[in-house]
Parts: structure tokens; sequence; C-alpha cells
């Protein structure tokens, strides 16, 4: 290709990549704006809650008005838990109070008078609020923004008859706990409204009771009085003393109609309650647990947790009021005790519904932010556990102090089963004590651990061939609570998910392993960490499918043809159906522990290394659909043959750990007229840090169409290395290039004619004694019997690279500056 054809090519490519991000950046804009716009449009609930994000801390006027200019911030490139993004949050603290008082500025004549005091003076506000935490302004702003964009996809898809049929269920779930919730709300407003005319009932009792005593009092004081008189006097009294008692009595028997009924309706309410709890502690939240721990795996990342907290703390604010005016009624028996199982009843309710604010406070007590789940000795992590009704109960008024402690699986079983009231650790955790924090802008109590580092571990004797990265062990954390002034006190414990301890990153691949393994098949409510030793291959396949797409970052994951390649490798098999393997289980032991046939390391292991090896240095060939990969030896040869020379396709090496390969069809250079399927040395991570892979195709240019017949500078031009400048104050740079001299071909010569050698036509008997600059010639003393290469004949490719660069270039060199 002409140097000029080049150069134009390129700088069409750069305007076009130019032109699709300007264009990103104005759909970005439009969508953002947009979301506002929409936000003002909910009703009801939504409305109410999406209201309920603005007050003193981010007032809805600042919202409105900058509205654009917010969401256009890069709001979510800074990292909270990390106090050196102050200075990035300080900055978009001050620009926000910039643009407040550049708007401020803007208004004019009568009407804006009024509107320029108002924005000038939350522009003072917020830079005296947060000029000495900027990074809390930032938390709450992306909290606001996060929540508007799940409020307005709610209220999409509750009006959309377009979207999936997963996002209906979720809507109708979210739907059926609002109903419930409004019912609850009548309800105990409905109890509330009974205990006040209990209330007002029963102090009209108490004082015509008093009454009854005033009017026997009075009876009792006639006897110094005339007969004639007392008589008159007796018998009015006595009237009087009758039309009370019977009213007292009716009364009596009235108020403890009330009493019954409200217990009943309170009883009614409990239920509710408990109904309600069950279904968003035991379902909502187990899910959203059951995502985090899939997310761990490459699922998506969990969401929710602020719907959650807002369900929990409903709750918790709607026990609270059953509890207090349970309470109330007890109060009002004690203050006129009358007949009946009323005492009992109202002991019933007040145990019922403490256990009940109990489950809720213990069960919301939840890790946010998991620790690493493959945990390195002397290594510093992170976590963060959180109160989900902390907020709502006023915990943070005496704030609790959260401890972590790394356990073992028996002491994890031990603490499940209460058979432990104190926490044994197994281990030793630098930096494991944290006060929680309530964050006024969010609304959420919350213990950010992030220093710690585990400094040794103890562990236990293994089982069998059980390895030290099989072996689990979890993060405990614990603290008290207090609850209405220390009425009510919990000690509430929540365990982290499975994590491995190392002290290696060797261990990494086979800790990753457990991990994976873990997250994928645990069932919820097991016994600690219990999974089972063997799983339908199915249930594999989706597990690898997660891990890959989220290495990968796209969509395009394992097809049906690369799960029929793994299951060949997994069961030794040659079966091409994927339904031979639909029913086929597949244990641990295949999965991780022993060896694949004929090699010298496992399953997971083969896998593992094609993932890190794409990820690293390939995913943007596999995301363009540039790498087979998943495709045998014979498979290649089949495909090739029915090809043009020159094509090629890429495929994972069988015999190596993270090695990529590249297969084509040619003539055989010896036998004229025969056509062979050559494979090359495979590539691994060490080669692609010194040269790309779009660079080396490149380089090799009897390489012409990537399978099935697609040109090659069509795939690849876009990722070659621009050439390299000239020369600078009389060094001219080396440059690496690949050659496979049985399939050199020459190019065009430089001026003067003579040929240099990346020009000659080399075949396997030439010699090559100024071999700078490429790589080792291929030999057939490298190849095996198949065509593939022997590994462990051949030279390290970096180190060789570096030798050949060393002397012959540089003496070449220093005799042509000569």
């Amino acid at each position: 290709m002409p140097p000029e054809i080049s150069v134009c090519r390129t700088r069409q490519l750069t305007w076009a990549r130019l032109d699709a991000k300007r264009a990103a950046r104005t759909r970005c804009r439009r969508s953002t704006m947009a979301m506002w716009i929409q936000a003002q449009q909910l009703q009801g609930e939504a409305l109410h809650q999406m209201q309920a994000l603005y007050g003193q801390h981010f007032p809805i006027e600042v919202r409105h008005y900058l509205a654009q200019w917010i969401e256009s911030q890069l709001w979510d490139s800074v990292e909270l838990d990390n106090p050196a993004e102050e200075a990035k949050a300080k900055r978009l603290l001050d620009n926000l109070v910039a643009e407040l008082q550049r708007k401020a500025q803007l208004q004019g004549g009568e009407d804006g008078f009024l509107l320029k005091i108002k924005l000038g003076h939350y522009a003072s506000q917020l830079k005296s609020t947060y000029d000495r935490c900027p990074l809390e302004l930032v938390r709450c702003i992306k909290h606001i923004l996060h929540s508007e964009q799940r409020l307005v996809q709610e209220a999409t898809n509750a009006t959309s008859g377009s979207g999936s049929q997963a996002m209906d269920s979720l809507s109708q779930r979210h739907q059926q706990i609002n109903q419930a919730f409004e019912e609850l709300r009548l309800a105990t407003q409905e109890t509330e409204n009974e205990l006040r005319k209990l209330q007002h009932s029963q102090e009209y009792f108490i004082i015509q009771y008093q009454e009854n005593l005033r009017i026997q009092a009075q009876l009792s004081s006639l006897s110094s009085l005339p007969p004639a008189e007392r008589t008159q006097r007796e018998t009015t009294l006595q009237s009087k003393r009758a039309t009370v008692e019977s009213w007292l009595t009716r009364e009596a028997s009235t108020l403890q109609k009330y009493r019954l009924d409200l217990s009943e309706q309170h009883q009614k309410t409990l239920g509710l309650l408990r109904k309600q709890q069950t279904l968003i502690l035991d379902e909502e939240l187990i899910q959203w647990k059951r995502r985090q721990q899939l997310a761990g795996n490459g699922g998506p990342h969990e969401g929710g947790l602020d719907v959650l907290q807002s369900w929990c703390e409903k709750l918790a604010d709607l026990i609270w009021q059953n509890r207090q005016q349970i309470r109330r009624c007890e109060h009002l028996t004690q203050q006129l005790p009358l007949p009946g199982p009323m005492e009992e009843l109202l002991s019933k309710l007040n145990s019922d519904i403490t256990d009940i604010i109990s489950a809720l406070v213990t069960s919301t007590f939840i890790i946010e932010k998991q620790p690493p789940q493959v945990l390195k000795t002397q290594t510093k992590f992170a976590a963060t556990v959180r109160l989900l009704v902390g907020g709502k109960l006023n915990v943070h008024m005496n704030p609790p102090q959260v401890k972590a402690v790394i356990v073992s699986e028996q002491q994890a079983k031990a603490l499940l089963k209460n058979e432990s009231t104190h926490s044994e650790s197994s281990g030793e955790i630098l930096n494991n004590n944290c006060v929680m924090e309530y964050h006024q802008a969010t609304g959420t109590l919350s213990a950010h651990f992030r220093n710690m580092s585990l400094k040794r571990i103890k562990r236990s004797d293994r089982r069998g061939a059980e390895s030290v990265t099989e072996e689990k062990f979890t993060v405990l954390f614990e603290s008290q609570f207090s609850v209405g002034g220390n009425e009510l006190v919990f000690h509430v414990k929540t365990l982290s998910l499975p994590v491995v301890v190392i002290v290696h990153g060797s261990q990494d691949n086979n800790a990753t392993a457990t991990v994976l393994w873990d997250n994928a098949f645990a069932e919820p409510g097991r016994v600690p960490f219990v999974v089972p030793d063997k799983v339908l291959w199915p249930q594999l396949c989706e597990a690898l499918d997660m891990k890959y797409k989220a290495e990968m970052h796209s969509g395009r994951g394992l097809s049906e043809d690369n799960l029929v390649f793994l299951a060949q490798k997994a069961f030794t098999s040659s079966s091409n159906n994927p339904e031979d393997y639909r029913n086929m289980t597949i244990s641990w032991a295949q999965f991780n522990r022993e060896s694949l046939p004929g090699r010298n390391f496992t399953f997971w292991q083969w896998f593992d290394g094609v993932v890190e090896l794409m990820k690293k240095h390939l995913k943007p060939h596999w995301n363009d659909g540039a790498i087979l990969g998943f495709v045998n030896k014979q498979q290649a040869q089949d495909m090739l043959m029915s090809k043009p020379n020159g094509t090629f396709l890429l495929r994972f090496s069988d015999s190596e750990i993270g090695g990529i390969t590249i297969a084509w069809v040619a003539e055989n250079p010896n036998k004229p007229g025969e056509r062979l399927v050559w494979n090359l040395l495979p590539y691994t991570t060490k080669d692609f840090s010194i040269r790309s892979l779009a660079d080396r195709i490149s380089d090799l240019n009897h390489l012409l169409f990537l399978y099935p017949d697609r040109p090659k500078d069509e795939v690849f031009a876009k990722y070659y290395t621009p050439p390299l400048s000239k020369a600078v104050d009389g060094y001219v740079k080396p440059e690496i290039k690949q050659v496979v001299p049985e399939f050199t071909t020459p190019n065009p010569e430089p001026s003067g004619g003579t040929p240099t050698f990346m020009d000659q036509t080399a075949s396997p008997s030439v010699s090559h004694p100024n071999n700078f600059g490429v790589y080792p010639s291929i030999n057939d003393t490298m190849l095996d019997a198949d065509g593939d290469f022997d590994l462990e004949d051949t030279m390290d490719v970096a180190r060789h690279v570096e030798e050949l660069l060393r002397r012959p270039m540089a003496n070449q060199w220093s005799s042509q500056q000569s």
C-alpha cells in the first residue's frame, strides 16, 4: 500500500473516531437531560420518593436550574472510599458553586430578583456545608442521580408494554410490595385512631368512676344531717349512684371489647408485617445477596440496595409505630385494670413485635462491599458494611463500632448454629475496627474498612487431596446496636462470602477456581460452605460464560460451538453434538483437581489461562470476532483446507496454558502443488508484551485472509503500530519484526536496488548470519508429528530478541555511520 494512501486512510479513521465521539457525547447530553425532564413527570409514590431525595443538604431548585450541568459531570469517576480523590471532589464542588453564582447573575428583571437571591444563597449554603467534606457532596449527588434513574426506569417499565418479561415481573413484584405497604399504612392508621378512641373512652370512664366515688363519699357523710333532709338527699344520691354504676358496668364491658378488638387488629397487622418482612428479607434481600455473589463471577453488578433500604425503613417505621401503640395499650391496661385476658394478649403482642423488629435489625446488617474472595496475606483490602434501617431507628445517635475477624468454615458453622457465643479467630486482621458513620445526604449508616490487612492465617487440617487453595474462610463482621434510647439492644453478626487465603500470586489461579465454583453453585441457606461435588455440564457452562463475558467487557460470550469444544476437552470426547453433553455431570476433581489427559494442567487452569491472555492483550480482537479460539488442530485443518492459500485463523493452544497460535493454509515450499495447514509456535502474554498480535500478523505477508474470507487489513489495520520516526541525532531506532523464512515474500527494493534481509525470500536450507530484529526461523526440528511445536526445544523468544538486538545491529549501524 503506497504511503500516501496509508496516511489518508489513517486520517479517515481518526476523523471517523472523532465524529463517533462527538455523536456519543451529544447522545449522552440528550439522554441525561431527558432524565430530569422525565423525573418531573413522575406521579404518585414515585414523585413523592423523588421529592424526598432533596432537602437542606441539596435543594431541588439547584437540581432544576443546573440540570444539564449536573448531569454532564463525571460523578461516577470519583472513588468515594479513596481519600486521595478529595481534590477531584473539591474541584467539582467549586465548579458547582461557580455555576450557581453564574446562573444567579443571569437572572434579571423584577421576576428574577428573588430567584437571584435564592440561587446565591444556595451557592453559599453548599459551599459552607461541603467545603470540608467535598466527597459527601459527590456521594449525595450520585445517590440522587442513581435514584432518579431507577424511579424513571420503574415508571417507564410500568407504563410501557414493550419491556421484557423479567422487567415486567420485577415491576409487578415492586407494585405488590408497594400495595402491601399502603395496606399496612392504612391498618396502622386505623389502629392509631381506635387507640385514641379507647384512650378517650377510658379517660371519660375514669372521670365517671371518680364521680361514683364522690357520690359514695357524699352518701357516707349524710349521717350527720337531720333525718328528713338526709332521706331526701340520700334518695337523690342513690338514684344518681345507680345510674352512674349502671353506666360504668356497661362502659367497662365496652372498654373490654374495645381492647379485645384492638388486640385482634394488632394481631392482623403483625401478620401483615411478618408477611411483608418475609417477602423483603427472605426473597428480595436474598436475591440481592445472590446477585452480589454472582457478581463475584462476573455477573451483573448487584443493584437495588437503595430500594431495599427504602423498603426496610418503611418496615422499621411501621413496626415501631405498632410497637408504640401496643405499649400504650399496655399502659392503659395498667392504668385501668379490667377482668379478662388483656394482659396476656398484650404481653404476647409485645413479644411478637419485638421479635419482628429484632429480625429486621439483625437481617439488615449486611455487607455492601465484599472483601476480595481471593485474599492475599500482607496485602491491603477493603470492605463496607451497612445497616439498612440505621437512619430510621436513629442508631447513629449512639454510633456503633464494627469489628472484623476472619474465621474458618468450622467456626462459621458453629456461629450459625449458636454453638459459639464468642468469635474465635483463625488469623489476625490489622485495622479491623471501624465506627459506623451516618451520611445525611443518602440516609445511609455504614462502616468503611479501607485499610485492612491479613497479617497471618491459621489453617486447619486438610482432608485427602484438598489443597490450601480449596480451604475456605469468611470475614465475620459484628457489632451491637441500641434502639429507642437503649430500650432494645441487638448484637448483630454477618458473614462475608467465602474467601480463599493465599500467600503467593502463583496460587491465585486455583483459588479463583474454588471461588467460582462456590459462587456459581452455592444454595441459599446452606451450611457453610457446602457446595455440590458434581454439577450438570450446562450449569458449569453458564458460569464459564458469565466469567468470560465479564472479562471481555462485551456481550460476546461463549457460543454453543465454543462450549462443545470445552466439553470435548473436559470429558475427553470427540462428539460434536451439544445434546450429548446436556445431561452429563462434571465433578470438582475434573474441573480443577485432576490434570487433563497427557497434560500437566487442569481444565480450569487451561481455561483461566485463555481468559487471562484475552483480557490482557486480545480483548478487542475477540470483540471484533477476529479470534475463533476454541478450535482444535484437526478442526482448523478441515476448515482451512477448503479455503484459498493465505487463509488463516487464530486458535488457542491445546498444549500450553495461555497460548494462541496462527494456523494457515499454503503451498508446501519443498513440494510444489502440495497444500498444507501450518501452525505457528503459540504466542503467550510474554510475546505480546514485546509485539502485538496485529503487528505480528502485519509482518507475515503470506497471511492474506482471516477465515473465512476477510482481508486481514480490513480486520487488523486499525490496531497496527504507526511507522517509527526517522533517525534522531544520528541514531536509528531499531524495529522488531517477525518472519517465517519459509514464507517470506519479497518487498519492493529500496532506492539503490540492493535488497535487504527482510526483502529476501528464505528457505529452510538458507542460513542468515544477520538475523537481527526477527524471531528465530522455524525449521522441521521444531515441529512435532502433527505440525505443532515442541516447546521444550525452542528458545525463549524475549531473551533471544534482546540478544539479537545488541551486537549485530549496533555493529552494522556503526559501520553505516562511519
